[in-house]
Parts: structure tokens; C-alpha cells; sequence
């Protein structure tokens, strides 16, 4: 993984101090909030419903264990004692005294993490494949990709004040693992006929009060214009994005009003005075930064084919969670291990201070001392030996996260909601809780197959509710919360934005609806191969219309 060098040191232990300077001038009364709050926003802290909160950046999802082991320390020594992960790969604390913050960054300064662009209307943590640089599928890691797009955007002074919040997402692989198609701008490693890296582009993607899917505006983009074609998108979108309105203010609105083609014309007339200029990538620092992501020399580890044969007969809960849990990974004697932050009535995303320190110690022990944290809440190991997988097992029962749900109905994405934020209309926590233990039988699970739930408060989507195959919207009605459904949505690489199938349902009767919602598709699936989605693709919405309401006209 990336290391600082002086002036990332550096600089960022002066970020520390400046907002140190700014808390204590708030807290003396010579800041007023109005004044305070775009300096707290440009260091990742937002005033939440009942406190502070805290978002950590953790770049590219990726972990060491003495990062992870500083994050638990913090969740001990200035929060409630854990941490919430995010569908942006980054860490959230809900409950820091403001007071004590300046303290949490210099300590995240100590092991090279820092809270810079996790809010405001800049370019926010670059995502990326949470198996990047293990996945049997990759055609190349993306996160070299990724830490340049960091470097170039880390306060940056042209963008620093756009219309709005930017989201990158870089993937590298065959199967889209980072919703690249949801995201302002998308790139998909790929290789052309000479065998060159470089990227397909995708721009004017995203979930909120307008959901869009990107569209490509390049289906071949060299590498060696990764900076200035990045730049040429949101230099146009930066001159022409709408600030009169917050709802309107997004790129995927820009592309929408201007027309796709017309969008294109401008950015490559913008790249075309940029492509050659310093912004061009020099072979020698994607070579310098590659160096960084290495994959670690995995040595053989045979041993691990008849060792997991034996332990799988053996134990039938061990056998469930590496069928759900652990994918192959490029090395045939090594698997990529998926903790699930998702127990069976657990809180989607949070883990413990405990439960941070014990993954660390897995981590180094286990794993070449890494972790990924993925867009869907969970955490991964990505280079396990098989012959060690029991071992890991063994580690995740004493913390009560061996749940062998990763992709399952129980492995349910949820933003903080109501309990915590103050844009939130509805709850998310209880009704993900309440969800997960109505199907937390794992042989019932087994037969559903896989189904993403995806759960939002408000119309922010930061649950994803919109390409989730179930995905679930709190709004406010009449002063209630209710429930607005939506089926067949999709963040992989055939993207799809799921479709409202009718009225909303109270919170004492989701839970009901989903039941039904998946009791019909078990009643017309083909067979146990057609999952969830492809089912619905294949039918339509209305066998679930009818199931949920008696007929359209009652959806309505």
C-alpha cells in the first residue's frame, strides 16, 4: 500500500494543527458556527443529529493492521467504542466530543490517515474493487490508478469548491465490484489490441433525488491521460455545473440538460489543449506508485486442498461460511476472505473497538498484514493460504463475525438514518435488524440464493437503496415513516436502477413485504440457479405487484 513521504507528512500534520487552531476558536466563542462549519467539513467533521461525527478516509479501501489497530484506539479513547463503515469505504465515529477530534486526526496522522475530503463539495475518496490486486478476474490493480487520482486531488485549488460533491470509482476487473456506473466519473481498467493499459470512461453517474447510470464517453482512454482527461471532465463540469440549485448541482444533471454528445464535445476539446502538458503520466511514476501495490510473495501452501476438504466434512458451519465467504483468488492455494459486519441482528457496518484489534491481529498473522474495506460494509482479507482459512475461521466465532452471509438476503447495506442523521426521514438500523433476524436461518438463506436489500433514510441514497435487487426509502408522510420499495436494481457491470412497485408500506409491515417479495420469487424462479434479479428481469414487476397489493391499481 502507499506510504507518505515528507510532505505527506508533513502537510498533513499542519492540516492537523490549523484545525486545531479553528476548534479552539469555535469553542471560545470567536468562531461562529455559519464561519466554522466550512472549515470542520473540509477535515471530515459534520455536527449529526444528537453530536459531532467523524468520517475517516481510508483510501481505496485498503488497510494496514496497525491503521486498523489506530482506528480502534480511537473508537476506545474518543467515541463509544466503534466505528461504522461506509458505503464510500471510509470509517465513521458518531460520537466525538469536538474537543477532542484535533486529538483523533494527529493520531490518525501517526499511521498515515487523515479525515481531508471525506465532505464539502470536492472530489471524495476514490473507491476502487475491494479484491483489487487478489480477484481471479483482474486485469490489472486498480489502485495505482486510484492513489494517483488521490494525490492529484488532494486539495486540489481548482477544485476544492465545485458545484457539488464528486465520487471516482476505479475498477480493474471483469465483474464490477465498485459500481463504477453509479459514480460522477467511472474507469474500467482494461487493455486495448496491443495489449496497452488504459480506460474506459464513464461520466454523469449517480444514486440521490435523481438516479442516473453513467454514460461512456470513452471507450479507450490511455493511461498516460488518466490526470488530463480527468481534468478536462471536471474543469467542464466545474465551469457549467449548476450552482443555483443543490438538487440540480451534480454532473449526471449537467449531462442529462446538455446531452451526452454535446458533453463529450466539450471535454475532449478541454483534453485536447490539456494532453499534452505536464498532466501527462510519465511511465516511470505509474511504475513508481505500482511498486507501492505489489502483491505480496504468497508462498506455496499445497497443504491447504486436503486440510480444507477434511475440516469442511468436519464442520458443517465452517463448510457454509467458505462457500459464502471466501472467493478463489489469483493464487489457487490462497482464498480472499470477507468478514461479514453483519450478524444476524447486528447494526450493518459497525464493529467494535475489540473486534478492529482482533481483525488486525488476523490480518498480520493470516493475511500479509492487510485489510479492504468494501462498498457494501463489510471487510475483507485478501490473501489468505486455504490452509489457514480454519484458523481465520476460528478467530471470527470468538468475535461473533463468522456470519456465511456475504452476498445473502441478511448481508444488508444500510446508511446511520434516523437514529443519527439530521437529513434522515426514517430509521434504517431497526428495520435492517428486524430483516436480518426474520431471515437469519442459514439454510433458509441457502435457498433464497443471492439477493442484495439496500437501505436508505432519506432520498440521499447512502444505502444505495436505488440499485439494490430489494432496495427500501424512508420518507416522511403526514409525520410517519414509511417505506417506499423498489426491485431490481443493480450496482455490478449491467447496472440498473430498481423500479418504485407501489405505495409504501409502515415500518411494522416491511418486514412482511419483503417476506411476500421473496416467497413470490421463490414461487416463479426456474430453478435454483435463476437468482433473485435475473428472475425479476425475466418477469417483471407485476407478479409482485399483484403479490403485494391484489392488483396494480392498488399499488398505485
Amino acid at each position: 500500500m502507499y506510504r507518505y513521504d515528507e510532505f505527506d507528512h508533513a502537510f498533513v500534520t499542519e492540516r492537523v494543527e490549523q484545525f486545531r487552531d479553528q476548534v479552539q476558536r469555535r469553542l471560545a466563542g470567536e468562531l461562529a458556527e455559519d464561519a466554522f462549519k466550512p472549515l470542520r467539513l473540509m477535515n471530515g467533521v459534520y455536527l449529526q443529529l444528537h453530536a459531532y461525527m467523524l468520517r475517516i478516509a481510508i483510501p481505496y479501501g485498503t488497510l494496514s493492521a496497525r491503521q486498523l489497530r489506530m482506528l480502534a484506539h480511537i473508537a476506545r479513547t474518543y467515541d463509544r467504542g466503534y466505528g461504522h463503515f461506509t458505503t464510500r469505504q471510509n470509517l465513521q465515529f458518531n460520537w466525538p466530543k469536538l474537543s477532542d477530534i484535533p486529538d483523533a486526526l494527529a493520531d490518525l496522522a501517526s499511521v498515515e490517515m487523515h479525515a481531508l475530503q471525506t465532505s464539502g463539495n470536492c472530489i471524495r475518496n476514490v473507491t476502487a474493487d475491494h479484491f483489487a490486486g487478489a480477484a481471479a478476474d483482474e486485469i490489472a490493480d486498480p489502485r495505482p490508478y486510484a492513489e494517483i487520482l488521490r494525490q492529484w486531488s488532494s486539495v486540489h485549488p481548482e477544485f476544492s469548491f465545485l458545484p457539488r460533491k464528486f465520487k471516482i470509482a476505479v475498477t480493474g476487473a471483469e465483474r464490477d465490484r465498485a459500481a463504477i456506473q453509479v459514480h460522477d466519473i467511472g474507469l474500467h481498467v482494461k487493455t486495448n489490441d496491443k495489449g496497452e493499459i488504459g480506460f474506459a470512461v464513464y461520466v454523469g453517474g449517480g444514486q440521490g433525488r435523481t438516479p442516473m447510470i453513467a454514460k461512456q464517453i470513452r471507450d479507450f482512454l490511455p493511461e498516460e491521460d488518466l490526470l488530463s482527461y480527468t481534468t478536462a471532465i471536471v474543469r467542464v463540469y466545474n465551469l457549467h455545473g449548476r450552482r443555483d440549485n443543490k438538487y440540480k448541482a451534480r454532473i449526471k444533471i449537467l449531462v442529462h440538460e446538455t446531452g451526452t454528445e454535446e458533453l463529450t464535445r466539450q471535454v475532449e476539446a478541454e483534453f485536447a489543449a490539456l494532453k499534452d502538458t505536464e498532466l501527462k503520466l510519465p511511465e516511470k511514476d505509474v511504475q513508481s506508485i505500482s511498486a507501492y501495490f505489489a502483491p505480496p510473495e504468497l508462498p506455496e501452501r499445497a497443504e491447504g486442498w486436503e486440510n480444507l476438504a477434511r475440516w469442511k466434512k468436519a464442520d458443517s458451519g465452517f463448510s457454509r461460511w467458505v462457500q459464502q465467504n471466501v472467493q478463489p483468488h489469483k493464487n489457487p492455494d490462497y482464498g480472499m476472505v470477507t468478514i461479514s459486519l453483519k450478524p444476524i441482528g447486528g447494526i450493518p457496518g459497525d464493529a467494535s473497538d475489540a473486534q478492529m484489534d482482533a481483525i488486525a491481529d488476523l490480518a498480520e498473522e493470516y493475511a500479509f498484514d492487510e485489510i479492504r474495506v468494501s462498498h457494501e460494509q463489510n471487510l475483507i482479507l485478501p490473501h489468505v493460504a486455504l490452509a489457514d482459512l480454519e484458523a481465520v475461521y476460528r478467530g471470527l466465532v470468538a468475535i461473533n463475525l463468522a456470519e456465511a452471509n456475504a452476498g445473502l438476503i441478511t448481508d444488508i447495506i444500510a446508511c446511520p438514518g434516523l437514529d443519527y442523521c439530521a437529513l434522515a426521514n426514517a430509521r434504517s438500523i431497526p428495520l435492517a435488524q428486524e430483516i436480518s433476524r426474520r431471515f437469519g436461518n442459514a439454510e433458509r438463506q441457502a435457498e433464497i440464493g443471492e439477493l442484495k436489500i439496500k437501505i436508505s433514510g432519506c432520498i440521499n441514497a447512502c444505502g444505495h437503496h436505488h440499485v439494490g435487487h430489494i432496495g427500501l426509502l424512508g420518507v416522511e408522510k403526514k409525520g410517519a415513516e414509511l417505506y417506499q420499495i423498489t426491485l431490481g436494481g443493480s450496482g455490478d457491470e449491467h447496472t440498473s436502477i430498481g423500479e418504485i412497485i407501489g405505495r409504501g408500506f409502515e415500518p411494522d409491515r416491511v418486514t412482511d413485504a419483503i417476506e411476500t417479495i421473496v416467497d413470490t420469487y421463490l414461487g416463479l424462479r426456474l430453478d435454483q440457479s435463476e437468482n433473485f434479479l435475473a428472475a425479476y428481469r425475466r418477469v417483471g414487476p407485476q407478479p409482485f405487484k399483484t403479490a403485494l397489493y391484489g392488483s396494480a391499481a392498488e399499488a398505485a
